[in-house]
């Protein structure tokens, strides 16, 4: 995983615990704006949560940011 997509996941997940607390869940699309102006980097994410992580359709945040962190 690019250091961008990392980033992007970190920066999401955090926002959304502050807001919504820890047992939040997510979509990988919630990552991304609903304009898909990075198609690339919208597939290297759905290929990490889909392909590579085989996660269900949502899944909590704080999850989400320790499987990146483990990655980093």
């Amino acid at each position: 995983m690019r250091k961008e997509l990392q980033e992007v996941f970190i920066r999401g997940c955090d926002a959304k615990i502050e807001k919504k607390g820890d047992n939040v869940g997510l979509s990988f699309y919630a990552f991304f704006k609903n304009k898909n102006d990075d198609p690339e980097l919208l597939m290297e994410a759905a290929h990490w949560w889909i392909m590579q992580h085989k996660l269900d359709h949502f899944e909590k945040a704080t999850r989400i940011k320790q499987l990146v962190l483990n990655e980093i």
